[in-house]
């Protein structure tokens, strides 16, 4: 957590600020970073919702939500009450200018109380659908003019439903801010061994040699969840899988598995080579979609033995619906490098655990010189929830024999003694110092709508044909045919 510099003095400004998210994550990360000594006592807090209340229930609310989450690092005697007093409250519609007319004072009093310039960071932790009315709201007010100080927005994922609304929500951003201004983020990017994935792969002379079509037989990314709904039918519902999980989580874990090497570790360096990985990927057609792609829906089933419903019987799920809970992709890369080497990515919900990974799956031998075959050799990158590294490969087993076993080389963070830190934490110290490197461009979004949209519109057109849902047993790893998209010789790894 140590940065060789630490932001200057700032306001954040979270809309949205007594919602789900903001409670469970965005609170206890900015108290962490606080509490570290990164942010400084010139910093301040504002929540903005539409829940009426003042000042001291406000604060009240975010020390009950700092105290009840899990997210929340070891407390120290006295932090909170010093906390508290950086917080303030404002509350409205906000398709009314009265809203940022209140934020506009709160960043003219913290000015007054700390001196400086009026630097503003706002966090839309809110519905999609609110992301253009607020951002307009503080365009109005003048509020993105960065004379008296920078200001930057954060927009939370979904960003879009999907690609003409993506360009159609770009389009209403950019009438305010900059892109320079603009964080679209992903938490998943905030991850430790997301980042280093590039470390390793590009700090390590014995890996890059070895990354490429000549020594891959295939790359596999899942992102399974074991929960279902949680009582967010109502987005479900309208998002799915897709939209959810594919476009963005996975799209940016493949981005930083397949890129080349930035010129350097610098923000544009790094999004330009993630970029050209989205240029490069084969477009899926609707026409093409049985060919890539399986989906899938949870029927009733079990988990930790306990019985679980099937998505259908969850609580305000439509009747009938088609809702996809599951998808596997096979993406192919036009290019020098990755040529012939295909990428699976799924992720679905109701699996038998909570795990993603990021596992590079190398060719055989090409020539079997020992009894019973050779494994291949797998490395693997574990984001959650252990985070960490593993190599697995085949050595002798003792005895008189010639007999292989596998066996696994494997590196945990836990072995630096240091608590990993959020990743939110590192995605707001990082947009408070006008870091963009962990997020994505506006063109990113843009091709990662494109490579999805064939499948949305397969599944989703007019003349879509009805799937057969459920299709798969909620604790088990998805359907069936999800197996058969690998093709040949290979199989999905167990997690």
């Amino acid at each position: 957590m140590r940065r060789s510099r630490a932001p200057e003095p700032a306001t954040l400004v979270i809309f949205g600020a007594t919602g789900d998210l903001a409670r469970r994550k965005l609170l206890p990360a900015v108290f962490g970073l606080w509490q570290d000594g990164l942010l400084g006592s010139a910093f301040n807090i504002v929540g903005v919702g539409r829940q009426e209340m003042d000042d001291e229930q406000f604060k009240d609310y975010a020390i009950d939500a700092l105290k009840t989450s899990k997210e929340t690092d070891e407390i120290k005697e006295g932090s909170l009450e010093k906390f508290r007093e950086l917080l303030y409250y404002e509350y409205g519609e906000f398709g009314e200018d009265e809203v940022y007319d209140k934020v506009r004072s709160e960043l003219d009093r913290a000015e007054t109380a700390r001196g400086g310039g009026k630097n503003a960071l706002f966090y839309l932790s809110t519905p999609p659908s609110l992301f253009e009315p607020i951002s307009s709201g503080l365009g109005r007010q003048g509020l993105q003019d960065e004379t008296e100080g920078w200001r930057r927005i954060v927009i939370e994922k979904p960003f879009g439903r999907d690609l003409q609304s993506a360009r159609e929500l770009n389009d209403a951003i950019h009438r305010v801010w900059d892109e320079s201004q603009v964080y679209r983020i992903d938490h998943y990017l905030g991850k430790e061994t997301v980042q280093n994935l590039m470390a390793i792969r590009f700090g390590n002379a014995i890996f890059e040699p070895l990354w490429n079509r000549g020594f891959v037989d295939h790359v596999q990314i899942t992102a399974s969840e074991d929960l279902g709904l949680e009582g967010r039918a109502g987005y479900y519902e309208e998002a799915g899988i897709v939209r959810d999980m594919l476009q963005n989580h996975l799209m940016q874990l493949f981005t930083l598995t397949a890129m080349e090497a930035p010129s350097a570790f610098e923000a544009d360096a790094i999004r330009d080579e993630k970029v050209k990985v989205l240029r490069a990927v084969k477009r899926i057609p609707a026409d093409r979609v049985p060919e890539v792609a399986v989906r899938g829906q949870y029927g009733p089933g079990a988990l930790d033995g306990q019985t679980v419903p099937g998505y259908k019987q969850e609580p305000d799920v439509k009747r009938g619906s088609r809702t996809p809970t599951y998808v596997a992709v096979k993406l192919e890369v036009d290019n020098w490098r990755w040529q012939g080497v295909p990428f699976f990515l799924r992720t679905g919900k109701r699996l038998p655990k909570k795990v993603t990974e990021i596992a590079v799956v190398f060719k055989r031998p090409p020539l079997g010189l020992f009894p019973g075959g050779l494994e291949r050799n797998v490395l693997a990158f574990r984001i959650q929830p252990d985070e960490g590294v593993s190599l697995k490969f085949s050595s002798k087993s003792p005895g008189q024999e010639m007999v292989l076993r596998e066996v696994v080389m494997d590196f945990r963070y836990d072995a630096f003694g240091a608590q990993l830190e959020s990743p939110y934490s590192r995605l707001l110290l990082d947009a408070m110092l006008g870091d963009a490197t962990l997020f994505p461009r506006e063109d990113e979004v843009d091709h990662a709508w494109q490579i999805v949209s064939g499948i949305l519109q397969a599944w989703e057109g007019a003349d879509a044909a009805a799937p057969k849902f459920p299709n798969y047993a909620a604790g088990t790893w998805g359907p069936d045919a999800a197996d058969e998209l690998l093709g040949p010789g290979r199989r999905w790894r167990r997690l």
